[in-house]
């Protein structure tokens, strides 16, 4: 009896690591968002002229850092969510109609379509708030800040580490 063997998909593989990102753009990533995170810290805290700078550098770093990717992760979610729901919404499937034009807007250029523009607007916000609530968690288990300071490194880490990059068009169309 003569086996038969079928490949199924043999090149998808293989051509998903074309979109895969390369782990050098993924270190720079993080290394560039614990440099922008550590950096908005001493910042706010030497504006605020805080005796403990280093100290409550050294206690929050990790988890600002960590928690804001997660903010982060879930504006992106949100972008998805938007993204699947107008392909769902365009039920012929032929892109057609503003489904498709906000379909189309969402992954290209969100300035292109009001909706997608709102929508995008609202991810950023959420990954904001997001920042906001972990940092103030964070930062009231540093015995050095009080509830003052907190707040305000908190609200100027949300406003300043948003992923405002969601506004970026991938290209003009």
């Amino acid at each position: 009896m003569r086996r038969q063997y079928r490949l199924y998909n043999v090149i998808f593989p293989v051509w998903v690591l074309m979109f895969w990102p390369s782990p050098p753009v993924i270190l720079l990533t993080l290394l560039g968002n614990l440099a922008i995170d550590c950096l908005v810290v001493l910042l706010v805290l030497t504006v605020l002229k805080h005796p403990a700078r280093g100290t409550v550098l050294r206690r929050c770093w990790w988890n600002v850092w960590l928690l804001g990717f997660l903010a982060d992760v879930l504006g992106a979610l949100w972008l998805a969510l938007g993204l699947f729901g107008s392909w769902a919404l365009d039920a012929d499937g032929t892109a057609a109609g503003w489904a498709g034009d906000f379909a189309m807007a969402m992954t290209v250029n969100a300035f292109r379509h009001p909706l997608a523009l709102l929508w995008t607007a609202a991810g950023v916000a959420l990954a904001g708030v997001c920042i906001y609530c972990f940092d103030r968690r964070v930062f009231r288990r540093i015995p050095e800040l009080d509830k003052r300071q907190s707040r305000i490194l908190a609200l100027t880490l949300a406003a300043a580490t948003a992923p405002w990059l969601f506004f970026v068009p991938m290209y003009l169309y």
